[in-house]
């Protein structure tokens, strides 16, 4: 039955599997070692008896042979190019077969039984080392794309060994002179998700069978479906995991990488509504005025631009001298588990982040505002504090972004906040806010972009603050009916909480 189960797609063939990388440095390093003491045993230059070299070809092996079985494992959850997976499967298995031999000739179990057996051990240790170097470079190349280890080889040696030149790795996105001009899939769609989410999703490594270097593969998608809908922004794939918490395992890209900002977002959303067309020009779509702040993002702030009397993407409150923050506040803020970050080296701007203390709640919001000035990046998502913590927040007078996300607050004490003449950015996913509470924000001059998804917020709110607002980017994710889609279509059983509280 334990076979059974591990040798499926199951969640313990993944956590075995995971330990493949920690498995495969014991034959690299035991061979090795192996093969370097026999040729100095041979030479006179290194006294080692035959005992150890054969305990230590007993481990190599021993070694090889589990790093074999965790691979096989980890490649059941598939994500990987199939043919070189396979490539690099057998190479391992030729590994740990030679290793085995070198071990049975150098112990005389074999030798004792096959005259001819000596004559293997030199061969089976030395193409077992030269395997275990070239699976190695497979193994790279799998896990970091392919040419991995080829990657950044320096000319003339790239030419001498036969490597194609190297293309230009899209690291950022480039400004782009004239907006109106850019084509949008080409010019703005795909350098975003080249820089965001092609890594994972490559011909080389296609994590849910999912390629998204391609308009084409897009709509071919991968394990659950397609990865957009056109038209359909809140039933893409590829939007539905952007805007699930950082903490689910399900969130895209994964918490540790570069992150889509909200005007990326924003734009993402923007095309697929607009039909996701591959040949079209910003121009010839329609672009609402609560899209230009996320166009104008994209360009150099040139003249002649549609969008180029947008706010700037650098907000005011960065430029901001404060003094710096107190010692003993920022000592007692740590006591609670929050992170105190400073934004810059040569400012006392910080960000406050409550990542690592659930249970900051109303009591000890108090303890904010002795950096009343300093704050300007506050992430309580994920707390216990609710409206009474709100009257402590808005005495951050220069906040310039804030997380609220799976919170207790409600239209309350989002009114607290009315005076916050800094806050662009506000996220209330998950919260109780309703369409009174949004209707509220609209007097928030300096606010840019907020998410409601899963509040209690309804489309006709949103449509009222569009019209008082119509340079207020407001991200409603998904719906009920679409959260209710994405669990049919066989997404893990964590997600069905977010079902529910769509459902509240």
């Amino acid at each position: 039955m334990l076979s059974l189960i591990l040798l499926q797609a199951s969640d313990w063939a993944l956590f075995f599997g995971r330990f493949h990388p920690v498995l495969v440095h014991l034959p690299i390093g035991f061979l090795l070692v192996a093969a370097l003491l026999e040729v100095g045993h041979r030479m006179g230059k290194v006294s080692v008896s035959d005992s150890t070299i054969t305990f230590i070809l007993f481990w190599s092996a021993i070694g090889a042979t589990l790093a074999c079985i965790a691979g096989y494992l980890l490649s059941q959850g598939g994500g990987y190019e199939q043919e070189l997976l396979d490539v690099h499967m057998w190479q391992g298995i030729g590994v740990a077969v030679l290793a085995w031999i070198a071990w049975a000739v150098k112990s005389d179990l074999l030798g004792e039984r096959i005259p001819m057996a000596p004559l293997f051990y030199m061969p089976a240790l030395f193409i077992g080392s030269l395997l275990t170097m070239v699976a190695g470079h497979h193994g790279g190349s799998l896990t970091h794309g392919d040419g991995y280890l080829t990657q950044y080889t320096p000319e003339p040696f790239r030419s001498l060994a036969g490597i194609p030149a190297r293309e230009e790795q899209i690291t950022e996105i480039k400004p782009i002179a004239d907006i109106n001009q850019a084509i949008v899939y080409k010019d703005i769609v795909q350098p975003i998700l080249t820089t965001r989410c092609v890594q994972c999703h490559s011909a080389t490594k296609q994590k849910g069978d999912l390629r998204m270097d391609s308009f084409d593969r897009l709509l071919k998608g991968g394990e659950n479906g397609p990865a957009l809908v056109v038209g359909k922004s809140a039933d893409s794939e590829m939007l539905k995991r952007c805007l699930l918490p950082l903490e689910d395992d399900n969130h895209m890209p994964p918490k540790g990488k570069t992150q889509l900002t909200e005007q990326q977002i924003a734009l993402l959303t923007w095309w697929i509504d607009q039909g996701a067309p591959t040949d079209k020009k910003v121009a010839e779509l329609q672009v609402t005025d609560n899209l230009k702040p996320a166009l104008a993002s994209l360009t150099t702030g040139g003249a002649g631009t549609a969008v180029a009397s947008a706010e700037p993407s650098q907000s005011p409150v960065l430029s901001l001298k404060v003094p710096a923050p107190n010692a003993g506040a920022v000592a007692s803020l740590k006591k609670t588990n929050l992170l105190v970050m400073p934004l810059a080296q040569d400012q006392h701007l910080v960000e406050v982040s409550a990542v690592n203390a659930p249970a900051f709640a109303d009591a000890q919001a108090a303890m904010l505002t002795p950096l009343a000035e300093q704050i300007v990046w506050l992430k309580l998502g994920n707390t216990k504090v609710s409206d009474a913590a709100m009257s402590e927040v808005a005495k951050l007078k220069n906040l310039n972004k804030l997380h609220l996300e799976h919170t207790g607050v409600t239209d309350a004490g989002l009114a607290k906040l009315k005076d916050m003449q800094y806050l662009e950015y506000l996220n209330l996913i998950g919260t109780k806010v309703t369409d009174s509470g949004l209707k509220a924000l609209a007097g928030l001059k300096g606010l840019k972009s907020i998410y409601v998804w899963q509040s209690q917020v309804t489309e006709g709110g949103i449509a009222e603050l569009r019209k008082a607002r119509p340079d207020l980017v407001v991200v409603n994710g998904l719906t009920e009916s679409a959260v209710a889609e994405f669990l049919k279509a066989g997404e893990v059983a964590k997600t069905a909480d977010l079902a529910e509280n769509a459902k509240k």
